[in-house]
C-alpha cells in the first residue's frame, strides 16, 4: 500500500449531536470539549494509519472559526498530514450542520502531533 493509500484509508469520521450538556454559558460547544473530540479522532487516525500505540505529545495550533451551537450535529474528521521517522502530524476539522437546514460549515481546525511507542514505551519506527 503506497503511503497516500495508508493515508486515505486511516481517514476518521465521527458524528456526534451537541447537547447542553456539552455546552458553556453561551450554549455553543464548550472549547475544552471539542478539543477532548478532537484529540480522540486524531488518535483513532493515527492508530489506524500506523497500528501501533501511539500517544499525543502536542497540539500545535487550534483555529474556532464558528460557535457550535447547542441542537447540532458535528462531524470530526481526522486525516494524516506528515509522517515523520517516529511521529506523525494529525489535522481535525470539525463541520458544523443544522439538524434542520441544509447547511454545513467548518469550525474548528487543529493539529495534534503524536509518537508511534514500542512495548517499552519507546519511540519507534512508523513506517
Amino acid at each position: 500500500m503506497t503511503l497516500e493509500e495508508r493515508i486515505s484509508a486511516s481517514e476518521t469520521h465521527v458524528f456526534k449531536t451537541v447537547f447542553p450538556n456539552n455546552t458553556n454559558h453561551y450554549d455553543t460547544l464548550f472549547g475544552g470539549t471539542a478539543l477532548s473530540m478532537m484529540d480522540e479522532v486524531a488518535f483513532i487516525a493515527a492508530t489506524r494509519f500506523c497500528r501501533l500505540r501511539c500517544v499525543t505529545v502536542s497540539s500545535d495550533r487550534i483555529d474556532f472559526t464558528h460557535p457550535i451551537p447547542a441542537g447540532t450535529i458535528i462531524e470530526l474528521v481526522g486525516r494524516v498530514e506528515t509522517v515523520g521517522n517516529t511521529s506523525m502530524k494529525v489535522r481535525v476539522d470539525i463541520f458544523v450542520e443544522k439538524m434542520y437546514e441544509e447547511s454545513r460549515e467548518k469550525a474548528v481546525t487543529g493539529i495534534f502531533t503524536f509518537v508511534a511507542l514500542d512495548e517499552h514505551h519507546k519511540p519507534t519506527r512508523i513506517l
